[in-house]
């Protein structure tokens, strides 16, 4: 919890020492799935509002749906998106940073979750308008800039392996 906070502050800094130390999956994969079940939490204020506003379909089955998007199908896509990270750092001659850029975004989005978490509450409480866009704004944002730091050191630490 605490470097969540700490990362809003010097996200490269927080980066760093996560990534420090040996490479380690497991890790890698309870950040991921952490900041997936945060995020599906986070719909359930907005999935309720829906459930309210049209009955038809209900509660229970939005949840359902949610919950194989956030827990099933969300980690997968990230973890493409890693590979595709990896490769494009490839390109740019930094070979052998799989799990450092991995880390990087998975860790972006646990960071960001708090406003994730926000956006949700937001979009149940007050629904569509300049307030859900301003939070999803503020979390998408939060997300790239916590990845692009990320990848940042993961960038500076290769380069300094060359030296």
């Amino acid at each position: 919890m605490r470097d969540i906070m700490r990362t809003y502050r010097a996200p490269r800094e927080v980066q760093a020492r996560r990534m420090s130390g040996a490479p380690r999956e497991d890790r890698a994969l309870a950040v991921l799935m952490g900041a997936c079940v945060l995020i599906f939490v986070a719909q359930w204020p907005r999935l309720s509002r829906e459930a309210f506003l049209d009955p038809s379909i209900g509660f229970d089955a939005r949840l359902a749906g949610a919950l194989f998007g956030w827990i099933m199908v969300m980690p997968l896509v990230f973890y493409a998106l890693a590979v595709i990270t990896q490769l494009i750092l490839r390109a740019f001659g930094t070979a052998g940073a799989g799990y450092a850029s991995r880390m990087s975004l998975f860790w972006a989005l646990l960071a960001s979750t708090p406003l994730w978490l926000l956006t949700g509450l937001t979009a149940g409480f007050v629904g569509p308008g300049a307030g859900l866009t301003i939070t999803g704004i503020a979390a998408l944002g939060a997300f790239v800039i916590f990845w692009m730091a990320g990848l940042s050191v993961v960038l500076m630490q290769r380069n300094e392996g060359r030296a």
